[in-house]
């Protein structure tokens, strides 16, 4: 009988930082840190206690026999199952277990009971016979707090003679030829070695593309009547009022690097973050209560843009800092004049830091990416007013203030209802809401360019906008660019090949979130062989290499994998089109038929018995690959040619992806 899956949820979770750059052996990840002994005492005339104690090695622990509720997950509970005969011995009461320690466990978000160091189990039996026989299985897995263990076995054989209840040898399982050959199926003939190395000269462009953006979301800040209004008064300020031409040029030079350094600085508590956990960002990024937070801010941020509200810092703090700058002078006075600024502009500037604030933490960059980005903004943001100053009949040039600003404010604010649905999105996708299907998504955004081109072409006004007399070149070119995107966008509301908008990619949820899409039984939608013979067969078929995927039902990084890590369209599709997917459940507890179940002989002499998919898979995975971990990604060619290195938990899509697209060079190398 198959078990519910909350009940038997194996806790295969492993971290990152340890397991993914696999530099323990494999050998240590196939040891099982405890061992087993048993006993008995007499406590009454006919009564007999059977003690179980099982010892732990530090930081691993034993799960209790305590059930888990139906909608509970976590790990598998230690399990005891004697044999006997009831007309010569009867068991009194149930198993006893130490008290052990519960606590609410963060992962599975439940309390869970597990013992550390050493337990003992008791038993009591009460003798009916003179002669008999006591047989007793354990099932139980061990973990730590990385990850646990594939369940194991553990067997004790007692016997009762003269009435008294003793420790007899444990019989060995007999192992027939059957097993034999069913053990031989599970061998796999390997043709390379995992000895790969991922690409690591390959040049990382990541951090001068957010640069890049920074400096253009920079030049956009100065575009926005909290800034452009600034720079001939500020600029005028130092070049008139210094008492010399070149301690005008240096301080207004000043000025402008300290707007540099202050948005630098804007960086650094990330960097602590990341410091103190690597992975902070990633799970910040991926946070669907994050997102849903950033989608309500950016649509606040929008509307503000529109007009109907001012969003500013407290008054009190820009009036203090321009005391501070007034009165001190010199180099910190520059500085304070500078930090004045970032503050009485943040109105129109902090939408546009949002933005790359939450761009850079849905990337895999984290901390340093985003000191890139605030690089570049700050640059932009500082440039015009060192070169102005260096150059002031420049100034001339400039135009007027007017009603051109408040245009791009509200295109601003446009460009910020389009994002804030992104952030939406990254939710939907995590949780599987299904709220923001692909077809939904980019929905949204032709109603949000529509709008804009209504608003551009002066069919749509918003509170600060004055009537208009006439179209702009500017205003004109703007709205058909956008009216251009628009009808691009329309074919991604279909089911043909002209959905995949590839000039937009990774900003719409990926294709197979679609509405059209029909749910299978692999993850994300993926066709997923769950019999490796099977997929075998389709990848010699298809001449397609093999991505092996050792996972479980209630593994938390298999998950986090699948949902953080395969969801993204590029390793989505390479999956999708490249690779054929097999993935083994080692704790899927449906029985095997009678004829596929067998007994397994280990290099050690014991013996496991192999009754579900679960415990066969396992054991695959052991024999072949030395290795019990779970997520465990291994490629081979349909020939089993190893063709990358084994790797575990990986957070970084770009990685993952490296590492996928490597295997699919070397593949077509050995196929030449």
């Amino acid at each position: 009988m198959i078990k519910k899956i909350s009940y038997l949820a194996l806790a295969l979770f492993i971290s990152s930082t340890t397991w993914a750059q696999f530099g323990l052996s494999l050998e240590v990840a196939t040891e099982n840190p405890s061992k087993w002994k048993a006993s008995v005492k007499k406590t009454s005339d006919s009564v007999y206690t059977v003690s179980v104690v099982a010892t732990m090695d530090p930081t691993w622990h034993l799960p209790s026999q305590k059930e888990l509720g139906e909608d509970e997950n976590g790990p598998i509970p230690t399990e005891f199952n004697f044999e006997y005969d009831a007309d010569k011995l009867e068991k009194l009461g149930s198993i006893q277990e130490p008290q052990g320690i519960t606590k609410f466990d963060e992962i599975f978000e439940t309390n869970l009971t597990y013992f550390k160091d050493r337990a003992v189990f008791e038993q009591d039996f009460r003798i009916k016979a003179e002669t008999a026989t006591l047989n007793l299985e354990i099932l139980f897995m061990i973990c730590n707090d990385v990850m646990c263990l594939p369940q194991d076995q553990q067997r004790f054989n007692f016997k009762v003679q003269n009435s008294i209840l003793q420790l007899a040898e444990t019989k060995s399982i007999e192992v027939k030829e059957k097993d034999k050959v069913n053990a031989e199926a599970l061998k796999l003939n390997l043709l390379g070695k995992s000895d790969y190395k991922l690409n690591s000269d390959e040049p990382d462009d990541s951090n001068l593309t957010i640069f890049l953006l920074g400096f253009v979301g920079g030049l956009i800040a100065l575009l926005t009547p909290c800034v452009f209004p600034m720079i001939p008064l500020t600029v005028s300020f130092f070049t008139k009022g210094a008492k010399t031409k070149k301690l005008g040029l240096i301080n207004a030079i000043l000025y402008g690097a300290f707007i540099f350094l202050i948005y630098l600085l804007l960086s650094i508590p990330f960097h602590l973050l990341d410091s103190v956990n690597p992975e902070i960002l990633n799970n910040i990024s991926t946070n669907p209560y994050l997102n849903v937070t950033f989608f309500v801010i950016f649509m606040i941020f929008a509307f503000s843009f529109f007009g109907y509200y001012e969003i500013t810092l407290p008054n009190s703090w820009s009036s203090r800092l321009d005391q501070k700058a007034t009165s001190v002078g010199g180099v910190v006075g520059i500085f304070f004049m500078a930090l004045t600024l970032a503050l009485v502009s943040f109105s129109c500037t902090g939408p546009i830091l949002g933005s790359l604030l939450g761009g850079s933490l849905s990337s895999d960059g984290g901390a340093t990416m985003l000191t890139f980005g605030m690089g570049g903004f700050g640059l932009a943001l500082a440039l015009p007013f060192a070169l102005f100053a260096l150059f002031p009949n420049w100034l001339n040039s400039l135009p007027k203030s007017g009603g051109w600003l408040n245009t791009v404010k509200v295109v601003l604010g446009f460009l910020e209802l389009g994002l804030a649905f992104k952030f939406l999105s990254n939710a939907d996708l995590v949780q599987h809401w299904g709220i923001l299907r692909r077809e939904v998504f980019i929905g949204i955004w032709i109603l949000i360019g529509i709008g804009l081109v209504l608003y551009l072409f002066g069919k749509l006004k918003f509170p600060h906008d004055g009537p208009i007399q006439r179209l702009g070149k500017g205003r004109l070119f703007a709205g058909i660019l956008t009216l251009a995107f628009v009808v691009y966008l329309i074919p991604g509301l279909t089911n043909s090949p002209s959905a995949n908008l590839k000039l937009i990619s990774g900003f719409p949820p990926p294709l197979f979130y679609s509405v059209y899409e029909k749910d299978t039984d692999g993850p994300l939608g993926l066709k997923a062989y769950k019999s490796f013979d099977e997929g075998l067969k389709v990848a010699q078929e298809e001449n397609k290499p093999i991505l092996l995927d050792f996972t479980g039902w209630a593994c938390v990084n298999c998950r986090k994998m699948e949902e953080q890590v395969w969801s993204v369209p590029e390793v989505y599709e390479t999956i999708k089109n490249d690779y054929i997917l097999i993935s083994l459940y080692v704790d899927d507890k449906a029985k095997l038929s009678d004829d596929d179940q067998f007994n397994f002989e280990r290099k050690n002499g014991t013996v496991k018995k192999i009754r579900t998919i679960g415990d066969k898979w396992a054991t695959f995975q052991t024999l072949n690959f030395k290795n019990n971990s779970q997520p465990y990604y291994v490629l081979l060619s349909p020939k089993l040619d190893v063709l990358n290195k084994t790797i575990a938990y990986e957070s970084s899509s770009k990685a993952y992806l490296s590492w996928l697209i490597q295997g699919l060079e070397n593949f077509e190398n050995k196929k030449r």
